[in-house]
């Protein structure tokens, strides 16, 4: 079965769909996608190292989950189906707390990424079992020191986790007490 991405407008609306394996290029085309970022119960976070078969950034360190939603399938859905088949865990119910970060990053070889791109956090309720075709390699490791580590530059991510930490540093030093936003505030994936 033909993965699909959902594209979009420039104002974010929902306007057509193209094959996942078409998309990412030189002129990759405004997108939806999502980023998570998984938490323990201690408040640490995963961070995932990208297996090296990955089109985009193989082998960057990053954010916990990323994935494109189906056309109509509600963010929760699209968050819980990755978790599971990205990182082989459950998770609560996925919180949209960054619901229209937007973004746009290209790699040395010209290709682009561009991307709406709402970040999500959901605390893991299972062990993980990462596939080895999406996560080269996964850490632990206490909130504060990852976004302190990225924000004075000591930590190498991807470009869309740099810009996301920024932000979701605002949000308060405890990332399990980060205000969730209103769903409808989270791009649609109708098409």
């Amino acid at each position: 079965m033909t993965e699909l991405v959902v594209l979009l407008d420039d104002d974010g609306r929902a306007v057509a769909t193209t094959p996942k394996s078409a998309v990412h290029h030189e002129r990759t085309p405004l997108h939806l996608a999502f980023s998570c970022y998984v938490f323990d119960d201690r408040g640490r976070v995963l961070l995932t190292r990208r297996s090296g078969a990955k089109t985009t950034w193989p082998l960057v360190w990053t954010n916990s989950c990323c994935g494109h939603p189906a056309p109509n399938e509600p963010f929760a859905d699209a968050v819980a189906r990755r978790l599971r088949d990205e990182l082989g865990t459950t998770a609560t119910v996925p919180a949209p707390v960054l619901p229209r970060f937007r973004y746009r990053a290209v790699m040395p070889d010209g290709t682009v990424e561009n991307e709406v791109c709402p970040v999500f956090r959901a605390v893991a309720t299972g062990p993980l079992a990462p596939d080895p075709a999406e996560v080269g390699d996964w850490r632990w490791l206490p909130w504060a020191d990852v976004a302190d580590g990225v924000l004075n530059g000591l930590y190498d991510v991807s470009p869309w986790c740099r810009l996301q930490i920024a932000e979701l540093a605002g949000l308060g030093a405890d990332p399990l007490a980060w205000p969730a936003a209103d769903d409808r505030e989270v791009p649609s994936s109708a098409v």
